[in-house]
């Protein structure tokens, strides 16, 4: 333990027993109660002093700070199952949203940036995958990544020009507007970053800002989309707040988006990464077929 530490202890006349290192933290064994150490990358203070002004208590409390470090109450987790921690995930993220949701005034520069920065996004990776296909047409025996990649590249055009579509559908609806709904999401939200204690807890809020409810959401759905049902999920989410239209047409578009595959590992690897990356955007469109049935009637490019 460093100096810092070391005085803090000697100060607040704690003792150690035993210390366990688990990923960027250090558990701490008092011998009557256990302590956790993180080095601070961002303060969190204001933003949990903000959190409870408005009644969101459901983070650990900060028991001692030094320069660098805060020291945090241990939370013992309950070992529950994953498709019910997640159940609980969405209700207290739901309420976290709820409970810090404001409108905040905008103008158009505001909206015209994120329409600008998805567009371009779009447009880049329609270039690059049709960039991987003319060379991968030219060649005379394909690879077994190229072979499976190539086969199915109609679906990678599909979701480009469907999350276009939609965000199309927003910046048309959204333009005229002068304010936007904005909460304070969590912005790290996986199933690690819950726990189970005296009463529930996110962890993790380095990351935490003021921005859209959806992009907890989205995050979430990246994570995990192969292995939770997310139709229940956000059915859940919905019965206490209900995405606006605005809201679901950007949530549909963004995760529309396939992720840029780098075709430079192992043979292996790279047949394992494209099953994925296709296995990605299945799910995704059974999820928006499924969850969103109008959009089903929205045009989308075979």
């Amino acid at each position: 333990m460093n100096r810092e530490l070391s005085e803090l202890f000697r100060e607040k006349n704690i003792t150690t027993k035993k210390i366990t290192i688990k990923k960027d933290v250090r558990i701490i064994d008092t011998g009557s109660k256990k302590l956790v150490i993180k080095k601070r990358e961002k303060d969190q203070s204001k933003l949990f002093a903000y959190l409870l002004s408005r009644s969101f208590d459901f983070f650990p409390k900060i028991l001692y700070k030094t320069d660098n470090y805060d020291i945090y109450e241990y939370i013992k987790d309950v070992d529950i199952p994953r498709e019910e921690r997640a159940l609980d995930i969405i209700k207290l993220t739901t309420l976290l949203h709820r409970k810090t949701t404001f409108h905040k005034d905008v103008d158009e520069d505001y909206y015209k940036e994120i329409y600008e920065n998805i567009v371009n996004k779009i447009n880049y990776l329609e270039n690059y995958y049709n960039d991987i296909a003319e060379i991968i047409e030219r060649e005379e025996y394909m690879s077994p990544s190229n072979y499976l990649f190539i086969r199915n590249i109609s679906r990678v055009f599909q979701a480009l020009n469907y999350s276009k579509y939609n965000i199309e559908k927003w910046y048309k609806i959204i333009d005229e507007k002068k304010r936007i709904r904005v909460v304070n999401i969590h912005n790290n939200l996986s199933l690690e970053h819950y726990l189970v204690g005296e009463k529930p807890c996110f962890i993790s809020w380095k990351y935490s800002k003021r921005d859209m409810p959806i992009y907890d959401l989205i995050k979430l759905y990246k994570r995990y989309y192969a292995n939770l049902d997310f139709c229940e999920l956000l059915r859940n989410y919905e019965i206490p707040y209900p995405l606006l239209p605005e809201e679901k047409l950007l949530l549909v578009s963004l995760i529309s988006i396939p992720e840029r595959i780098e075709f430079n590992e192992s043979e292996y690897n790279l047949c394992l990464k494209i099953k994925k990356f296709y296995d990605y955007l299945n799910s995704t469109e059974k999820f928006i077929s499924d969850y969103f049935p109008e959009k089903q009637k929205e045009p989308i490019v075979k």
